[in-house]
């Protein structure tokens, strides 16, 4: 049986610490792990940010609340969901992802957590795994799910070359060129000829 496993920033929704930059006019938000291969030195960045400008967690949420997912997205959940089983497989946080869950129809989730202070400070984050994209969709495989994964950025390539079938989705130049071996599409459409081809 084929399992699938999506990313969820850029291929359901929009990238919320992009939005948390344009809500503040902060530029340096705007790093992602599109840019930055080492998810820990990118979540310090943003940390050390939040703290230089007092931001907390009231100022992501009002950021989530004021996105929604991605055009379609929501179809493209559900008719994956027809099809297969789905596990969202994130390198957000459990903490304000819940607005997008709820428009997406509660796919499965596993992500991170956030250690939060009582005025809201963001203190630390705490990883669901050191891999745990890759060693999900490994986990799958072993339970002889045949995995299809799909993704964006670097922090998606592990799990991408983990699985039976890895996609990038509406990848950028620097992550097609490094990483030509996956097919490359940008349209749910094509995501979904990509899902079913036969095994």
């Amino acid at each position: 049986m084929r399992l699938v496993c999506l990313d969820l920033e850029g291929i359901l929704t929009p990238e919320i610490w992009i939005g948390l930059a344009e809500h503040t006019g902060i530029d340096a938000f705007r790093a992602t792990t599109r840019d930055i291969p080492d998810y820990n030195d990118l979540m310090r960045q943003r940390l050390a940010l939040m703290d230089q400008h007092r931001l907390g967690m009231a100022d992501i949420r009002a950021v989530v609340d004021g996105l929604a997912p991605l055009p379609d997205a929501a179809k493209f959940v559900a008719w994956i969901r027809a099809r297969f089983p789905l596990v969202v497989l994130s390198d957000t946080f459990y903490e304000f992802v819940d607005p997008f869950m709820h428009a997406l129809g509660w796919p499965t989730l596993f992500c991170h957590s956030l250690v939060i202070e009582e005025n809201g400070r963001i203190a630390d984050y705490v990883l669901r795994h050191p891999d745990h994209k890759r060693a999900t969709a490994a986990a799958f495989r072993a339970l002889n799910f045949e995995v299809a994964a799909v993704g964006d950025s670097y922090n998606d390539t592990r799990m991408l070359e983990e699985a039976d079938i890895g996609i990038l989705f509406r990848a950028p130049e620097n992550v097609l060129a490094e990483f030509p071996q996956f097919p490359a599409v940008h349209e749910y459409a094509e995501l979904e000829d990509l899902l079913t081809v036969p095994d």
